[in-house]
């Protein structure tokens, strides 16, 4: 382990307040616990930072970038920290400085005629949404359940909203990054001086990079560009319940035909009855038994709570007409599949955005921690299944009996993408049950594991178990992890950026045997 000693650490934070200000640079125990993750299934402080700083500006931070170069101090960059469930603001390895750019939080453009944002790093997703509403901006943004997380770090994780634009990273056009020599680039169009097409192409000329920057540690986004959606003339919600387990697999068949023929633009999800309940009230209201909630439990409370096995809706967006036609289509295709009625509700442009499928403001997602009583924490577990029921069924019948038998009740379900589903489910547990908090690592490497055995990858994983993901995509000897090191060894010479993210070691820290 490759360790930060005490006489470097303070010269490169004695430089930094010198860059930044004083005010902005924390060190020992306020950057500690500042940057933990507070729900983390392992002792936080393990991994928690020994410093950080905060610039406010491009120059700033390439100033910041060039001292660590120079002194051999890495940092880690983080946008808001609010990726809970997957590691929080908390770096991979506690030896280095956070480099928080929550202070970068400038809207820079909304173009309205050509439909995209510039935002930096620190613009959250409620930002967004108060600046285009209040100046009465035609567009609207996606946002993923909860939204106090930043919109440049969620597109840059690959993460997911519920719009037709909900697929974040394929809407990001164009991005301005700063290099592990301090270096300034701009991706695509943005690389010739003056272009005008920086938002509007998103590839440029040669390789396209903006992919190559997601989910890895080869520079630092300062500027991102992102495609907004216009907003519909209309929206048609499409509620259903399920009653049974099984009705899981011919649901997601009927619905993988209007997701490839673009009936269905946005990304619904099948939520399983544990996500419903747990937005109820905590299990106790439920359940007071231990380990997982039996099937007669859980058949109790769907009733109690008047809830499906799963629970999903469909929404529609754009011209009123096509969308009555195509809820149609909808209903047709899933009356051949399942024996239940879809709930209708319908917005009209001009009417209160609540209810539309505009993502309005909120963090009643979080609701899950409180699932068990005491203080909560989740881990995150999402592997990628086919857009198959049959192998959706079987993908969420391993997962879910690996974790009854670890005592855990599966919170789950599975989100449409076009060709695909990201099975996201979640291990909450009481953060102060040494116990139980042990079952919930152990159960964690056991799904990696076993996913990689059936040939289900992970889209995105925890801070904790980035390695494991990492030696799981095993192709060739490890060919794809064996060029991402060659890469992050080329463009970030001093190995000082986010080391260890998405598994991705420095040469240093190779040979140091991280």
């Amino acid at each position: 382990m490759i360790v930060l000693d005490a006489g470097r650490l303070d010269a490169a934070l004695n430089r930094f307040a010198a860059i930044v200000g004083e005010e902005h640079v924390w060190r020992g125990d306020d950057a500690a616990h500042a940057y933990k993750d507070a729900m983390a299934p392992r002792e936080p402080l393990s991994y928690a930072p020994r410093g950080a700083v905060a610039p406010a500006s491009v120059e700033e931070v390439q100033a910041v970038v060039r001292v660590a170069g120079e002194l051999g101090v890495p940092l880690w960059p983080v946008s808001r920290g609010k990726n809970f469930g997957y590691g929080g603001a908390a770096p991979r390895t506690g030896e280095v400085v956070m480099l928080d750019l929550i202070r970068m939080n400038r809207i820079l453009e909304v173009n309205v005629d050509m439909g995209y944002v510039v935002v930096e790093p620190g613009v959250g997703f409620d930002d967004l949404y108060h600046y285009l509403v209040d100046n009465d901006i035609p567009l609207w943004m996606s946002a993923p359940a909860h939204t106090w997380g930043s919109v440049m770090g969620n597109a840059l994780e690959r993460g997911v909203g519920y719009t037709p634009y909900g697929e974040h990273a394929s809407k990001v056009c164009g991005l301005e990054i700063i290099t592990g020599t301090g270096e300034l680039l701009r991706t695509g169009m943005g690389a010739l001086e003056g272009s005008q097409t920086w938002q509007a192409f998103p590839y440029g000329f040669g390789p396209s990079w903006d992919a190559a920057f997601m989910q890895s540690n080869f520079g630092i986004a300062t500027k991102m560009g992102l495609w907004l959606m216009p907003e519909p003339e209309h929206t048609i919600n499409l509620a259903m319940s399920m009653e049974r387990i099984e009705d899981l697999l011919p649901a997601v068949d009927a619905l993988r035909p209007l997701k490839l023929d673009g009936t269905v633009q946005a990304n619904p999800s099948f939520g399983n009855i544990i996500r419903s309940l747990a937005v109820r009230g905590p299990r106790s209201t439920f359940y007071s038994g231990t380990g997982a909630m039996p099937p007669e439990a859980l058949e109790r409370a769907r009733q109690q709570a008047g809830t499906g096995h799963w629970n999903f809706s469909v929404r529609l967006f754009g011209d009123k007409q096509v969308n009555l036609i195509n809820a149609e289509k909808v209903k047709a295709a899933f009356a051949a599949a399942v024996p239940y009625e879809f709930e209708a509700s319908e917005w009209n442009r001009g009417e209160e955005l609540r209810g539309s499928g505009h993502p309005t403001p909120s963090l009643g997602a979080l609701g899950v921690v409180d699932w068990l009583g005491g203080p909560g924490g989740h881990l995150t577990f999402s592997p990628v299944s086919v857009f198959s029921g049959e192998e959706a069924w079987r993908q969420y019948t391993t997962v879910r009996a690996m974790y009854e038998d670890a005592g855990f009740d599966y919170y789950g379900g599975f989100t449409a993408g076009q060709r695909y589903l990201n099975h996201i489910s979640m291990i909450v547990f009481n953060r102060d049950d040494e116990e139980m908090t042990g079952r919930a690592n152990r159960l964690f490497s056991n799904l990696i594991e076993t996913a990689a055995r059936n040939g289900w990858g992970e889209y995105r994983t925890h801070t904790l178990f980035y390695d494991e993901v990492a030696r799981s995509y095993d192709y060739n000897n490890g060919a794809l992890r064996r060029w991402n090191e060659a890469v992050k060894d080329a463009v970030d010479p001093h190995g000082i950026i986010a080391p260890g993210k998405m598994g991705i070691w420095p040469r240093a820290y190779r040979e140091a045997g991280e």
